[in-house]
């Protein structure tokens, strides 16, 4: 169930904790404080029998309560975010493409009233391209609004917000093209011609500076569904680590639901707040606000609760997400196919495709010979600087591991001393970045010299591997190339990574570069290998340039 939510206001009054098991009330009030008890939340009579032991468990309990942080109701939006930003794209869409298809009109034929004729039918009045750009305009719009391409499941999503708007585009221009060759409408084929593509790039430019501005929004807490989790500890802990990691994506996670949940207790290594246990979900959506309730996977709740739960949300203004246990699958991948009432996710097992080999390297092929070109004044000032530095080779060769496990020469302008391969046994035994077990990456490496440390910094060292990508044994984007030292060590299911070349850069490039964990960067570069697709590739590449731009603290 997937409807528009809103965030309805509540006040900021603390909820005072309450030894005693309390009687979970059928229905809330949205204007009303709730006491969150801080042993779960049930439905356990309120004059149950209790025994001493149960008399001592509470004590205990409500004076937990009184030292742990006092539980607040949190603050609602007033308004609809996603009306409303969706009101906002459709001022900006309708802008765009009025004066995109205006601005042809003037530019091609000038202030006059030109005329649209039928040939060989003298019964058809000519028409006056005002009006043809006019039913134009409203044409367009149609087709951006059927094709739900301001709907909240893509908005800000990036790539398939952006694929819905130039499908809309294309699709509504082929129908205006097939009705005037049937008719034998004369349309200047220039004027469509200059308004299909002027309008996509406008009206993507647009959709790509509101993005922006929503994922600004975003990092600071605001634009986002505000989520309650249910499930199994170990899964919530997931599914929330997933979700703290990626802000953008729109889900702020307010509190969670587990089987064994104790008001008070936190998510551990989250601090997101438990709000009691499974049966507890009416009041935690109450207690925070929440306008999104995603289950996990857990034995406690059946299907029936799950129904129970999805029954409870106020239709068209909260959400039900079932988020599986399964990660780091592309969108392309993921079909869902109803069976017998059973919402069936069929993801699809990875392929390499002959075409999709082809077009991969037929653009690593383009773009890295006419890189080389464009850059070889930049490469000849990099190798001036690096031969007068310090002594030793301009160039720096190491063996690497490419694809099917193919040893390949890798090259990179030096930048460290020569003798650095000779150090680096008595560097290992030194601290290492924490969570590398099996990369060798310090932070202040001594071999690296002064020079070598503003290329790494900006990684125009890896410049020269540009030549490596037009040998074939590397691609643009891939996963990290890795030494035959740190193969030897890798798991089994590491050796997916060499189903792909290795790349100059890659999802681990643009995630955090030399700041990952070992566990991470293998989770980065697996994901890629079983999600490839060139639009990723694209969308990498542009990310790579804005971290070597603007490299942090993250590169070393």
């Amino acid at each position: 169930m997937t409807t528009d939510a809103t965030l309805p206001q509540h006040s900021a009054d603390s909820v005072q904790p309450n030894p005693e098991p309390t009687t979970r009330t059928p229905e809330v009030t949205s204007n009303a404080l709730l006491d969150a008890p801080t042993t779960p939340l049930t439905d356990t009579p309120p004059h149950a029998p209790r025994s001493a032991a149960a008399h001592q468990n509470a004590a205990k309990t409500a004076h937990a309560a009184s030292t742990a942080p006092t539980l607040r109701i949190a603050p609602r939006a007033t308004i609809d975010w996603r009306r409303a930003f969706s009101t906002r794209l459709v001022i900006t869409d309708a802008l765009v493409v009025i004066w995109t298809v205006f601005g042809t009109q003037m530019l091609w034929f000038g202030w006059g009233n030109a005329q649209i004729t039928m040939r060989n039918n003298p019964v058809f009045t000519p028409t006056s391209y005002w009006l043809f750009s006019t039913l134009l305009v409203v044409a367009w719009l149609t087709a951006l609004a059927l094709i739900d391409s301001r709907s909240h499941r893509v908005i800000g999503q990036g790539m398939a917000e952006y694929i819905r708007v130039t499908h809309s585009s294309v699709v509504m221009f082929g129908v205006v093209a097939i009705i005037a060759f049937l008719a034998k409408i004369d349309i200047a084929r220039s004027y469509l011609l200059i308004a299909l593509p002027l309008g996509i790039t406008m009206l993507l430019l647009s959709r790509w500076i509101w993005r922006n501005w929503l994922v600004a929004k975003r990092s600071v807490g605001e634009y986002s569904a505000r989520v309650l989790l249910v499930g199994s500890e170990a899964s919530v802990t997931h599914i929330a680590t997933e979700l703290l990691r990626s802000p953008s994506a729109g889900y702020h996670v307010v509190g969670a639901c587990i089987p064994t949940g104790m008001v008070a207790d936190t998510i551990a290594g989250t601090g997101i707040p438990i709000m009691g246990n499974v049966d507890a979900v009416d009041r935690a959506i109450a207690v925070t606000g929440a306008d999104t309730v995603a289950v996990t996977s857990t034995d406690e709740l059946p299907a029936d609760k799950v129904k129970q739960i999805s029954w409870g949300l106020e239709a068209g203004r909260q959400h039900l997400v079932l988020a599986p246990s399964i990660t780091d699958i592309a969108g392309p991948r993921i079909h869902t196919r109803p069976v017998s009432g059973l919402p069936l996710i069929h993801v699809e097992t990875p392929t390499f495709s002959r075409g999709q080999r082809f077009a991969k390297r037929t653009t690593d092929l383009v773009v890295s010979t006419l890189g080389l070109i464009v850059i070889s004044p930049v490469l000849i000032v990099l190798a001036l600087l690096v031969k007068f530095s310090s002594p030793g080779p301009v160039i720096f060769r190491q063996t690497r591991v490419g694809r099917r496990g193919e040893e390949f020469t890798m090259l990179k302008f030096r930048s460290m001393v020569v003798d650095a391969e000779a150090r680096l046994s008595s560097l290992e035994t030194q601290v290492r970045d924490a969570g590398n077990e099996v990369l060798f990456k310090m932070k202040r490496d001594p071999r690296i010299t002064p020079i070598g440390r503003v290329l790494r910094k900006y990684s125009l060292d890896e410049l020269p591997q540009l030549f490596n990508v037009m040998g074939g044994s590397m691609s643009l984007v891939g996963p990290r190339p890795s030494l035959p030292s740190e193969v030897a060590k890798y798991a089994d299911h590491v050796h997916r990574r060499f189903l792909v070349k290795p790349g100059i850069t890659g999802l681990w490039q643009v995630s955090g570069r030399s700041a990952l964990s070992w566990e991470e960067s293998v989770r980065l570069d697996l994901s890629y290998v079983e999600n490839w697709s060139l639009i990723g590739d694209v969308g990498i590449l542009a990310k790579t340039a804005k971290a070597a731009l603007a490299p942090g603290e993250t590169a070393h």
